[in-house]
């Protein structure tokens, strides 16, 4: 008979590690260090049973609010039928790594102060707000040939 229930079910190919990447956990793994109020991303590591989130939580981003000497404890929103529930639960360091999903933000917010700064030295009022991208000018195409589509008529020799 086949045991196909459990906690860890179907997660042969998603807990697997990437070709070439099997073996130990890197000791760079265990050496991060992760802060209150960090943003991570839950990748379950498959050569570390202890600690493992489940696998709902494989891929997902959260953010750190506890921090132990070998669990951090993460937070994220999670739907369960119409609504958003905050679910709390602590991970084993391994299986996490820090997010880059505020990379981009926080850079644009830099580039902002900058830009506000310099205009308030020129005494200028600027807008940091993004735009959408509009739409193209307006332009007259000119081709360099006109070719017909329209077939020649079909004349029948007898």
């Amino acid at each position: 008979m086949t045991h196909s229930y459990g906690l860890k079910k179907g997660t042969r190919s998603k807990f697997a590690k990437p070709f070439r990447g099997h073996g130990n956990i890197s000791i760079r793994k265990t050496l991060q260090t992760f802060r209150r109020g960090d943003f991570v991303d839950i990748l379950v590591d498959g050569a570390q049973h202890k600690g493992v989130p489940f696998q709902y939580y494989h891929g997902r981003t959260a953010r750190v609010f506890n921090v132990n000497p070998r669990g951090i404890g993460v937070s994220l929103q999670r739907r369960v039928r119409g609504r958003y529930v905050e679910k709390r639960f602590h991970v084993r360091a391994d299986h996490l790594r820090p997010s880059k999903c505020r990379q981009e933000f926080v850079k644009r917010v830099q580039e902002n102060d900058k830009r506000k700064t310099e205009a308030k030295k020129n005494k200028k009022v600027i807008s940091t707000k993004r735009q959408p991208v509009q739409p193209r000018e307006a332009t007259v195409v000119i081709p360099k040939q006109t070719t017909f589509q329209h077939p020649k008529a079909f004349v029948e020799i007898i």
